[in-house]
Order: structure tokens, then C-alpha cells, then sequence
């Protein structure tokens, strides 16, 4: 028996944005801020606060008082050491902030992510408005939301009805269809908090599998309502459907704004908007307008290169009075009459016009690129530029979605779009590694893009592979050129031993150090089946790469065996037929994020077992169940006292010793990664 000593908190999503190290030491301030009542409040937090790190750089005590009496109301407010972290991390993202190194305020998107964050505690109405009629337009006629539709925006009907947590995971299902299955969706009528978190946490592991930023927002969130969180939220989830034909396989006629694949190269690594204002200006300058449109604010607000923009895309509900009108108000007026036209749905007012409202100007003119974006299909041309670009196979593309939403959901700052472009300078890797490994990246030798010089790029990529192979990353003759020169096979290997190595390091920290050991593939799979056999049922994986995994009751039984309640086996298939195996693996996918598995394979991997997915799913399930062990009985400590874990694994060979072979895997260490398929 081991003994790994542990500071753990209820929400996962907490739990994850802390190190053991960095827990226990909050842990220590947080019983130091006790008051002579023997309880903490906020408002004792300053001179605490004000002795770490980023606010001793930045910050004053007073000024730490300060920004505290900005985001709480009641400084008064009893605090455990759930709201302490919490309370924490608000102001560290502030103080991140003022030193310009926020990784919420600094991202390519202009859609609200610092919605996403405590605080911005003002919201629009009228952007709340837009997604109520959104909600209601795509919703009105679900089976379960029809009761509760049409949310009337005038009131907080959109805030109450989100807790729960149901309208959230169909509002995903509607942004990138078949994300959730709505089997494992809890909804009762009325729903009990343990039914509520868990479509909360559904909710948010789902949100980040589709490239939403959930950086400072956890299940009680939600539950709460909280307006400026839940807004964040739903709007990112409504940028993604709206921007989803702004791609080249589903919109191909993009290939006319461009002349050969290196353009189109170019194209493929902006980001949706960048794209879409790219289209624009293409479209304007057929209409001879001079200015360049460079963001869907200031420059749309006196309605002009909106009416240039319609008046090219459909001449024949064009005006002359559109552009004769001199007030910016009635042209906007006109504009929206003009759009309605073309069945374009309303995402603004002509005061959001006006005014500039970024995320309402955006969705409007994705509106209208939906409806009739005016480019053609020319087969030759897109044949040609595009052959290149269009040869990945299917599980290569799936593989490069995963790793994409992956490094997106670990909170660095620069955001991915496209990874066989944005990894090639070495910058957004070295961010991973440091957020993985801190220490690891020497911040003095790298270069910051813009990189104008090839060799700066190289010379971060040589940083990258030396790093990894410091953390026994399996890189022979590999070098920095290979990632500059986007070597697809070898990018996919290194990101799945980052990958890999992020989630050992997980387990890591909740087991013993005591043996020396480290946890190897072999343990996680040892211990799945340990877990199945120990329930009583039969299941067996004899690797990541067995076949008969692509059935997907194997993963049920494991899911249920950690947590007997999550699987609904009345609507579990026997996986005998295609149909009814892809039923079980999209199952398998939500009841998994329903427990806090945050996880980014698709159906696919399950039913084809691609062992690289297969073990992170397997590890994730391990992770979850290993820390809910390693959680002690709330009623033993005093209510304000944090978690602080003994976990004990007894009797299991995949944790006590380490596996002798390599548990069916079929490779050695040195095999591990650089291979034809780079799998391990």
C-alpha cells in the first residue's frame, strides 16, 4: 500500500487549473486569511492576495481591495476554499491582464471570450435579444425546450431556463450536430443538483470539444445562471455555427479569392473571421469601394460597405437610396430591410450597427455569406489549388481536429485554427510545453511571431524537439526543419506524445511516488480491466488496438464500474451491426464528458479503435475515477477546510508495480512514436 497526499476540490473543472503544488500552497493562505471568527471573508483576502504572484507585480494591497470591491458587491461574503480559488483566479486574470499577458483578453477571435471570464459583469441586451430569437428560431420545436419556448427577452426567462443545463447541450447539438448524444442528457421535468451538474459538466466538456474557451467557468456557474458567463457562453456557441461554412470543404467556391495553394495555404490558416472579412473585401472592391474593412466594428458603422456589400451580392433588391441617405441610423434601417430579403436572420438592430457591436456585426455578416456569398464554382481552378491541400485522409483530419480543440482547451494564449500552419513557427508548442512542463521553454532563446526570418522559426522548433526529447519523447532524426516544413506524420507524433504525456502526468499526480515508478501505458490498461473484472462482468481489452473494442461495451462497462448510476443500459445496443455500434460509441463519448472526462476523439475512433484515442479515452476514465478515491468524506473535516486527500490503492498490480510487459500494445519504448501511423 502507497500513500500520495492530496489537496482536491468537487468541481473538476477547478480541480484542472491547478498543480498539487500550487493547491497545497493556496490551501496554506487560504487557513492563514482566517479571521478571529475562525472563517474567511473577502474582504480579509487583500494582504493575502497581495503577497502572490501575478498581483505583487502588478498590484498594491490597495489596489488589490480595489479591484476586489469592483467584482463582488458583498466583500462581507463567507468564502470556502472553492470560492477562494475562484476568487483567486478572477484576480489573476486581472492582473494578467494589466500585464499584458492575459490568455483570455489576447486571442485571435473577435467574438466575446472575455465573456467567458468573472469579469465582465455587465451584458447587452441586445445581444442577449439576438441569441434569445437565435434560441428560439433553431429550438422552438425540440421536443423538450417547445414547453419553455419562446424565451421572451425582455425578462431573465434565458438565464433561468439555462440552468438546468438542457438548452446549453442543444444549442451545441445545434452549433456541430451529433456532438451530444441527447440520450445522455438529463431531461426530468425536475431535475435534482446531481442531475443538474451533470449536464452542466456535459455541457462545458462538450463546449470545449467544439473549440469554445471555458477558461473560468465551472458547473456552479451555470447553475446559477450567472448572466455575463452564461452570454460568453451561448455566444461563442453561436460564432461556431454560424462560421461553420466559412471553410474550404464545405464552402469550395473560396478557392476564387484565391490565385494558387500557397494563397490558398495562406487562407486555410486564418481563423473563420479573418476568413470572412478576407471574402468581404474581395467582394467590395468588385464595387469599387476604396476602404479596406479590417473589423466588424468601427469600420461597419456608417452602413457603407454594408450597402456596398449588398448591393454586389443582389443587385436586384439593391437601392441607390441606401447609400444616398446620410443618416447612419435610417441607412442601417435600410441595410437590415435589404438582408431580410435574402432570408437573412436579424442578429442586429440598427443601433447594434451604429454602434459597432463586434460579435452582432459578425454574426450578420455570416448571415448573409450563408445566404448568398456570391462566388463561384470553378472546377478547374479549384482542382488545381486545392488537390494539394485537400489530401489528408479521414483520420488524419480527425486527428488534427483533436489535437486542435485539445491545445485550444489548455488556456494558452496563442489560439490554433489550423495546426499544420500555426505549429510551424514553434511558438504555439513552446507555450504547450510550458504550460505542461513549466520551466522546461528558455523564454530568452525563443523568438515571438511575427517571424519574418526562416531560421527563427527553426530555432524554435530545435527548442521544441529538445525539449521533448528531455521528457523522453521518442524523436529520432527529427529536427526543428521538420515542423517548420509542416511534416504532417511527424507533427502528429510529437502532438500525440504531448498529448499522452499531459495525461500521464495527470495520474502522476494522484498516485505514490514511493516506488519510483511512473505510469505506463501498460498500468492504465491493467487497470481498466481490473475494474470491469471486479464488477463481475467479462469484459476484456487485451490492448488499445483490440478490435473487438469497436463494439463499444467494453467502455460501458468500464463507465459503469466507476460510477455505477451513468449508463443506461436500456439504451445500450448489442454493437452486432455498424449502426448500432456507432450508437454506443457516441454514448460512450457524453456519458464519459458527463462525468468530467475531458475528452476530444469522435464516434469514429472508437469504432475503427485508434489506439492513440482509445488510451486517452481509457487514461481519462482512469483520471476521473482515481480522483473521486482520492476524495475524503466532507463530513470529517470542518466545512471551510479544504480537501485533503489520502488515496490508497491497494491490491492493484497496475498501480502498485509496473507492468513487467507492455500490456498488449505490441510496442517497445524506442517504438513508440515515429512510426508509419504514429501510434504507440
Amino acid at each position: 500500500m502507497s500513500t500520495f497526499e492530496g489537496v482536491f476540490v468537487n468541481d473538476p473543472w477547478l480541480q484542472s487549473q491547478f498543480t498539487q503544488v500550487e493547491l497545497r500552497k493556496l490551501r496554506t493562505k487560504f487557513i492563514s486569511a482566517r479571521n478571529q471568527a475562525g472563517t474567511v471573508k473577502i474582504v480579509d483576502l487583500p494582504p493575502v492576495l497581495a503577497k502572490l504572484k501575478p498581483f505583487n507585480e502588478v498590484s498594491s494591497q490597495d489596489e488589490v481591495s480595489r479591484m476586489l470591491g469592483d467584482s463582488y458587491s458583498d466583500l462581507a461574503k463567507d468564502l470556502d476554499f472553492e470560492g477562494f480559488l475562484r476568487v483567486y483566479l478572477n484576480l489573476q486574470a486581472r492582473a494578467s491582464a494589466k500585464l499584458g499577458t492575459s490568455k483570455t483578453f489576447r486571442t485571435t477571435s473577435s467574438f466575446v471570450k472575455s465573456g467567458a471570464t468573472t469579469l465582465r459583469h455587465s451584458i447587452s441586451e441586445t445581444e442577449k435579444a439576438s441569441y434569445v430569437n437565435h434560441i428560439n428560431n433553431f429550438l422552438g420545436e425540440d421536443k423538450f425546450l417547445k414547453d419553455f419556448l419562446p424565451i421572451d427577452a425582455a425578462t431573465n426567462a434565458l438565464f433561468d431556463l439555462a440552468k438546468d443545463g438542457v438548452l446549453l447541450c442543444k444549442l451545441i447539438n445545434i452549433a456541430v450536430p451529433g456532438t451530444i448524444d441527447e440520450r445522455a442528457i438529463n431531461t426530468k421535468k425536475v431535475l435534482n443538483p446531481w442531475e443538474r451538474n451533470e449536464n452542466h459538466t456535459l455541457c462545458l466538456n462538450s463546449a470545449k470539444a467544439i473549440g469554445c474557451t471555458v477558461v473560468n467557468i465551472g458547473t456552479q456557474d451555470l447553475a446559477e445562471g450567472r448572466p455575463h458567463l452564461l452570454l460568453g457562453l451561448i455566444s461563442q456557441i453561436v460564432k461556431i455555427q454560424l462560421l461553420a461554412d466559412v471553410d474550404f470543404k464545405k464552402t469550395p467556391e473560396l478557392a476564387e479569392m484565391v490565385e494558387d495553394s500557397k494563397e490558398a495555404e495562406e487562407l486555410m490558416s486564418l481563423a473563420p473571421e479573418k476568413v470572412l472579412l478576407k471574402w468581404m473585401n474581395y467582394q467590395l472592391k468588385k464595387t469599387g469601394y476604396k476602404k479596406e474593412v479590417t473589423n466588424f466594428s468601427s469600420d461597419l458603422k456608417d452602413g457603407e460597405a454594408y450597402a456596398h456589400l449588398l448591393n454586389v451580392l443582389a443587385p436586384e433588391h439593391g437601392s441607390t437610396k441606401t447609400l444616398e441617405t446620410k443618416d447612419p441610423t435610417e441607412r442601417a434601417k435600410l441595410i437590415i430591410e435589404q438582408a431580410e430579403k435574402l432570408d437573412c436572420k436579424r442578429y442586429v438592430t440598427s443601433k447594434d450597427i451604429v454602434e459597432g457591436s463586434t460579435n452582432l456585426n459578425l454574426a450578420f455578416v455570416a448571415q448573409i455569406f450563408h445566404q448568398r456569398n456570391g462566388l463561384k464554382v470553378d472546377k478547374a481552378k479549384t482542382t488545381n489549388v486545392l488537390a494539394e491541400m485537400m489530401t489528408d485522409d479521414e483520420t488524419t483530419s480527425r486527428e488534427e481536429r483533436c489535437f486542435r480543440m485539445w491545445i485550444n482547451s489548455l488556456g494558452v494564449e496563442t489560439h490554433v485554427n489550423n495546426v499544420w500552419e500555426d505549429i510551424r513557427d514553434g511558438w504555439v508548442l513552446l507555450e504547450v510545453l510550458d504550460k505542461l512542463a513549466p520551466g522546461s521553454v528558455t523564454w530568452r532563446l525563443a523568438n515571438k511571431p511575427p517571424i519574418k526570418m526562416p531560421f527563427r522559426k527553426v530555432e524554435n522548433c530545435n527548442q521544441v524537439v529538445s525539449i521533448g526529447k528531455e521528457l523522453n519523447f521518442s524523436l529520432v532524426n527529427v529536427a526543428g526543419n521538420d515542423i517548420v516544413a509542416g511534416n504532417k506524420k511527424l507533427i502528429i507524433a510529437f502532438l500525440w506524445q504531448l498529448m499522452r504525456f499531459s495525461m500521464l502526468q495527470l495520474l502522476k499526480n494522484l498516485r505514490t511516488h514511493g516506488h519510483g515508478k511512473e505510469i505506463t501505458d501498460a498500468d492504465i490498461l491493467q487497470w481498466a480491466n481490473k475494474k470491469v473484472k471486479d464488477t463481475g462482468k467479462s469484459g476484456h481489452m487485451d490492448s488499445f488496438k483490440d478490435k473487438r473494442l469497436s463494439d463499444g461495451i467494453f467502455f460501458l462497462e468500464l463507465l459503469s464500474a466507476v460510477e455505477k448510476r451513468v449508463v443506461n443500459w436500456g439504451l445500450v445496443t448489442k454493437g452486432e451491426t455498424e449502426e448500432d455500434k456507432k450508437l454506443n460509441a457516441t454514448y460512450i463519448i457524453s456519458v464519459a464528458r458527463k462525468l468530467g472526462c475531458s475528452i476530444f476523439l469522435l464516434p469514429e475512433d472508437i469504432l475503427e479503435v485508434n489506439p492513440k484515442m482509445i488510451l486517452i479515452l481509457t487514461a481519462s476514465i482512469m483520471y476521473w475515477s482515481l480522483l473521486q478515491k482520492a476524495k475524503v468524506n466532507e463530513d470529517d473535516r470542518p466545512p471551510d477546510e479544504p480537501t485533503v486527500a489520502t488515496e490508497e490503492v491497494e491490491g492493484n498490480p497496475a498501480m502498485d508495480e509496473a507492468a513487467t510487459d507492455d500490456g498488449g500494445t505490441g510496442t517497445t519504448d524506442k517504438e513508440e512514436t515515429v512510426t508509419e501511423e504514429g501510434n504507440s
